[in-house]
């Protein structure tokens, strides 16, 4: 793959932490879905709510590495021993519910996409939101990634990730530009491209560091080394 680089508008942005003490506000959702949603879900629609609540359509792309795997992994355990599986846990097991529970309760029919790419989905994501925005930027772009470790039923797993939410708006009039790229690292080569920026385990710290302090983060991998850098310049 060739390497990569592009810049996105960021009209504003939300992060919810793993560790957060307190559960998130979701006041949005109706009381009979809401008591129904994961974990993983109701930290997303957390951020994409801060990113999204005044703009009557978005279209959106959401992205987890493992998505809804623990309510899947419940629903496995559950037919092993024999137990019915809940049709509503079925139907909100899949890696776009959030998406689909998000454009229910806006009225929001606007086309949604879901990704994952290992530990490399955020950065694919961003791409994807790229894409779609350049494409056509008559309606706003909602970049919604979220995530939580795999259960310990599937042992260790490399690049894990470290959980959390993230929500970036692509939109006109932003508060600055969020710079990407991706460099290959040449197949067989010990070395590495050289890149500035602070270095961390996962993508998504990386991307958050760099909203939030507006200094430039990288991630490497395998086969690439992402970076991400902040142009406050709106041009």
């Amino acid at each position: 793959m060739p390497d990569l680089h592009w810049t996105i508008p960021v009209a504003r942005w939300s992060s919810w932490p793993a560790v957060a003490a307190v559960a998130p506000d979701i006041g949005f959702i109706e009381p009979m879905v809401r008591r129904r949603l994961s974990t993983l879900s109701r930290v997303a629609l957390k951020v994409a709510h801060d990113c999204a609540a005044d703009r009557p359509s978005v279209r959106i792309v959401f992205a987890s590495r493992h998505g809804e795997l623990r309510r899947t992994t419940d629903i496995l355990r559950n037919i092993s021993a024999g137990e019915p599986v809940s049709p509503t846990s079925f139907s909100l097991s899949v890696l776009n519910a959030m998406t689909g529970v998000f454009g229910i309760s806006r009225g929001d029919r606007t086309a949604a996409s879901a990704l994952s790419a290992g530990a490399e989905t955020l950065g694919y994501a961003l791409l994807e939101a790229h894409a779609q925005y350049a494409t056509d930027t008559s309606t706003p772009v909602l970049l919604v990634y979220a995530d939580e470790p795999a259960d310990p039923a599937y042992g260790t797993i490399e690049e894990e990730v470290q959980g959390g939410a993230l929500a970036i708006l692509l939109d006109e009039t932003p508060m600055g530009r969020l710079s990407c790229s991706r460099t290959a690292i040449p197949a067989g080569s010990d070395a590495t491209p050289e890149a500035s920026g602070t270095l961390f385990a996962t993508q998504s710290q990386a991307v958050h560091h760099c909203l939030d302090t507006r200094t430039a983060a990288q991630w490497r991998g395998e086969s690439a080394v992402w970076e991400w850098s902040w142009d406050e310049g709106v041009a």
